[in-house]
């Protein structure tokens, strides 16, 4: 459980979220939490899906994971270090309610996060508080939307440009379309900004990405 304090010393690249900007953020945000390297970062995953086929009756399934990043890669990510924390299932998709279902979990968490609770090391031998904290969640972005309580439908769908986003609606079907608005993160020497043809059509693509606050 010790593993990530020295895993990315070495590594010019990122092969485990323990050497990632986020990681490193969370660390200076929270040093007391960060003082103890037995303390638990969480990832939490989910998503939807009828388990009976798509040509059944409607139903739906939301299973909830959370990944130990603890962990070294090739064991995090192995399903027996991976815990089904519950599942929300129904006849209709629960929507932005989730948080109704999610509300034990959640409660746990932040007891885990505010009190944690006495462990035992089987390899120091010895009792400590372990704490918990929860990183980040992995959904698609329908999931987020429910996760989040974040409307992913309309022209300020995005929740990084907000309104600043350059999406569009269609002349005829009147949807919201976001063809060409990735053109802002790219370098600004990328020879994608500069093409006339193959994206939005005679334009050239010069702003870069609004900054977050």
């Amino acid at each position: 459980m010790t593993w990530h304090l020295k895993c990315c010393e070495d590594m010019d690249e990122v092969i485990h979220p323990a050497g990632s900007e986020a990681w490193k953020h969370f660390d200076e945000t929270h040093p007391t939490f960060a003082e103890e390297p037995r303390n638990v970062k969480l990832g939490l995953c989910t998503d939807g899906f009828n388990p009976f086929g798509c040509s059944a009756t409607p139903y739906s399934c939301w299973p909830i994971f959370l990944t130990v990043y603890n962990l070294p890669l090739e064991l995090c990510m192995k399903s027996e270090h991976i815990f089904l924390a519950m599942i929300i299932a129904g006849p209709k998709n629960s929507g932005k309610n989730i948080d109704v279902m999610l509300r034990p979990l959640i409660d746990e968490l932040n007891e885990l996060w505010t009190n944690g609770v006495k462990t035992y090391d089987s390899f120091r031998q010895q009792n400590f508080i372990m704490k918990a904290a929860l990183l980040w969640t992995i959904s698609d972005f329908p999931g987020y939307g429910m996760l989040s309580g974040w409307s992913t439908h309309g022209k300020l769908s995005c929740p990084y440009c907000m309104e600043n986003t350059k999406a569009f609606q269609l002349q005829y079907g009147k949807k919201t379309s976001f063809f060409d608005c990735h053109r802002q993160f790219l370098p600004p020497r990328h020879p994608f900004r500069r093409d006339k043809k193959i994206f939005y059509l005679n334009r050239v693509e010069k702003s870069p990405p609004h900054p977050q606050d």
